[in-house]
C-alpha cells in the first residue's frame, strides 16, 4: 500500500497511521482480500474439522475473543477459560419464547429460540458452534451486516442447548433468562402447555424475561 505515514516513536517502535476517509478505503479493500491471521487461523482449524471437538471449539472461541469486541456475553460465559477479565461485552446471545396463533384447540403454539448473533465478519465461529452442538442453522441478514445461529427445534433445545449450559453455567441477569426458558422446556416436556391453565403460566414466564425482566 502507498497510503498513510510512518513514523518513529522511541528507540523501538515504529508507528503506521492512516487517517483520511480515502486512505482507509485502501486500507479496508486490502484487508478485504488479505483476510487477518486470525481469520486465517480458524478458517485453518474449520477446514481440519477440529472445530467438531470441544478443544477445537475452544480455540476457536479463543481467536474470537482476543480481537475487536471479544465474545458475547452468553459465549464468554460458556467458555471462560479464554476470556480475560473484563473482556464481556452486551449481551448477544438469546433465549426467545414465541405463543403464535395456531390451529390447535387452545389456539395458540409455543416455539422456543436460542439464538446468538454476530457481526457477519464472524460467520465461521458461529458456524463452528453449530456443527459441535449438531443443530440449529445459520442465517445471513439481508438489511445488516449480521449473522444469527439459532436453535428452534424442541429436541433440540432440550438435548443440546439446555444441557450445554448446565455444563458451562450462565452467570449474571442472563442466567435468570435460561432459568425461566428451562421452566418453559419443562412445562412443555410434561404437556401441560396444550392446556389453558399451562398457557397461562408460559406467557407469565415469557412477560417477566428479557427487556421485560423487573429488577
Amino acid at each position: 500500500m502507498t497510503t498513510g505515514t510512518i513514523s518513529l516513536h522511541g528507540d523501538t517502535k515504529v508507528q503506521y497511521r492512516v487517517s483520511s476517509i480515502k486512505d482507509l478505503q485502501v486500507v479496508i479493500q486490502h484487508f478485504d482480500n488479505f483476510p487477518l491471521i486470525t481469520q486465517k487461523s480458524a478458517f485453518e482449524l474449520i477446514k481440519c474439522k477440529q472445530h467438531l471437538s470441544l478443544e477445537g471449539l475452544i480455540k476457536i472461541v479463543s481467536i474470537k475473543a482476543s480481537i475487536n469486541l471479544g465474545l458475547p456475553i452468553v459465549l464468554s460465559q460458556a467458555f471462560p477459560e479464554v476470556i480475560p477479565s473484563g473482556r464481556f461485552v452486551s449481551a448477544e446471545g438469546n433465549f426467545f419464547i414465541n405463543i403464535l396463533n395456531s390451529k390447535t384447540k387452545i389456539g395458540k403454539q409455543i416455539v422456543l429460540i436460542f439464538s446468538i448473533s454476530q457481526h457477519s465478519r464472524d460467520a465461521n465461529l458461529l458456524r463452528s458452534i453449530m456443527d459441535f452442538l449438531g443443530c440449529g442453522g445459520y442465517y445471513s441478514s439481508s438489511t445488516r451486516e449480521e449473522g444469527n445461529f439459532s436453535v428452534a427445534k424442541f429436541y433440540h433445545i432440550e438435548q443440546q442447548i439446555i444441557p450445554f449450559f448446565k455444563s458451562y453455567p450462565i452467570l449474571g441477569v442472563k442466567f435468570l433468562d435460561y432459568s425461566d426458558f428451562c421452566k418453559v422446556v419443562g412445562i412443555m416436556k410434561a404437556k401441560e402447555h396444550l392446556t389453558q391453565k399451562g398457557l397461562a403460566k408460559v406467557e407469565k414466564i415469557k412477560n417477566g424475561m428479557n427487556t421485560k425482566r423487573i429488577i
